[in-house]
């Protein structure tokens, strides 16, 4: 139900994180809009890529990598350049929001989720603005969460790496926008994906999250396509270094 964005037809875009959950709605999400897309996994996501050139007509790059290893990361990016041509946009989706007792915290755990869910975003970024620049332009867009705003307490690590998206975004934003790269973030609220539900999501979780929203409204992976879509293409060509709030209306300022 995405309308159609003109400068993202032909667009290289890459999106880290894209086998699987919100990254494989967009991943779909872009190359219905003909964008030229990439991606990133720690996964194998050959079939996921061979299914959607079966029901896109495009298939989408798929390069294996490790977000938290930045040799990986920024090789990925360099390798998608070179099939597509110099990044238009980044979308930085790829996280782990691992649930932990903060008393039982080490620093390993607290590394690895800084690593996956703030670090990775940051050398994505980096990578993709100097391809940007050489394309004269591009977007990037972070993904940040409501989580740090609402304090939630078995999440700490990675509230606090979200926290800090939201902040990088506004300094990359006035750090690059002049080069004609423009920075945004989404922040979701609760998305509902299969692992969720595998892991730690209960049907009385859910409904007692809903009732919190203005919206009563399930929110799943494609409904990110639609804002993710609308920040990367000039339909925002005037927005910068704000965060976008997708949480069907908790109404948290993040």
């Amino acid at each position: 139900m995405s309308p159609k964005y003109p400068d993202l037809a032909g667009a290289p875009v890459f999106i880290t994180g894209g086998g699987s959950g919100i990254g494989a709605a967009l991943v779909e999400g872009f190359l219905r809009q003909g964008a030229r897309v990439a991606f990133c996994d720690i996964l194998p996501s050959d079939d996921f890529a061979d299914r959607m050139g079966e029901e896109t007509g495009a298939r989408p790059l798929f390069l294996k990598a490790d977000v938290t290893d930045n040799t990986a990361l920024t090789g990925a990016l360099a390798a998608a350049a070179e099939a597509h041509g110099p990044l238009k946009v980044l979308v930085n989706n790829a996280a782990n929001d691992q649930r932990a007792d903060p008393d039982a915290v080490d620093e390993d755990f607290w590394d690895w989720s800084l690593s996956i869910n703030l670090k990775a975003q940051f050398f994505a970024a980096q990578a993709a603005a100097r391809q940007m620049r050489e394309a004269g332009g591009g977007r990037i867009v972070n993904y940040a969460s409501i989580a740090h705003a609402l304090g939630a307490p078995e999440i700490a690590p990675y509230t606090a790496a979200k926290a800090g998206v939201t902040g990088m975004t506004r300094s990359l934003a006035r750090a690059w926008g002049r080069d004609g790269i423009r920075v945004n973030a989404i922040a979701p609220g609760l998305v509902v994906t299969e692992r969720q539900k595998e892991l730690w999501l209960t049907e009385e979780g859910i409904e007692n999250h809903i009732s919190r929203q203005a919206l009563p409204l399930l929110i799943e992976a494609e409904h990110l396509v639609g804002p993710t879509l609308f920040l990367a293409s000039e339909a925002s060509a005037a927005i910068a270094g704000q965060v976008l709030v997708v949480d069907g209306g908790v109404v948290i300022n993040a």
